[in-house]
């Protein structure tokens, strides 16, 4: 069973080194579905804090509370991250918009350096 890009699941970043976010939190799918659609052993996310900073774009991305997700929370682009797929529940806890993927997209393309 594979994810899809921009659900949000939970996810296992223990241990954690330095900066970056530890315990379970939620985790936004940037990978791509051509590989989520494949028994590939890892993917690609972004994690999310409760933590919030106002005014922080690129560096965050704001989503309010909904469906499964108890709390507003900000994705934290700059710690985007491929992890293996035994951190993670595969039942999402709410999924983003096409037109709030789209703005984390253009986020990561600042944060990345992947102007076109």
């Amino acid at each position: 069973m594979g994810f899809k890009r921009g659900a949000i699941c939970l996810a296992n970043f223990d241990p954690s080194k330095g900066t970056e976010p530890g315990k379970i939190r939620p985790c936004l799918i940037v990978q791509s579905d051509l590989l989520n659609e494949t028994d590939h052993p890892s993917t690609t996310v972004i994690p999310l804090t409760s933590r919030l900073i106002d005014n922080a774009a690129p560096l965050r991305f704001r989503i309010t509370a909904r469906d499964k997700l108890q709390s507003d929370s900000d994705v934290m682009i700059d710690q985007a991250r491929t992890i293996d797929n035994q951190r993670m529940t595969h039942e999402p806890l709410t999924v983003l918009t096409d037109r709030e993927l789209a703005e984390v997209e253009e986020y990561l393309k600042i944060v990345l350096d992947l102007s076109d």
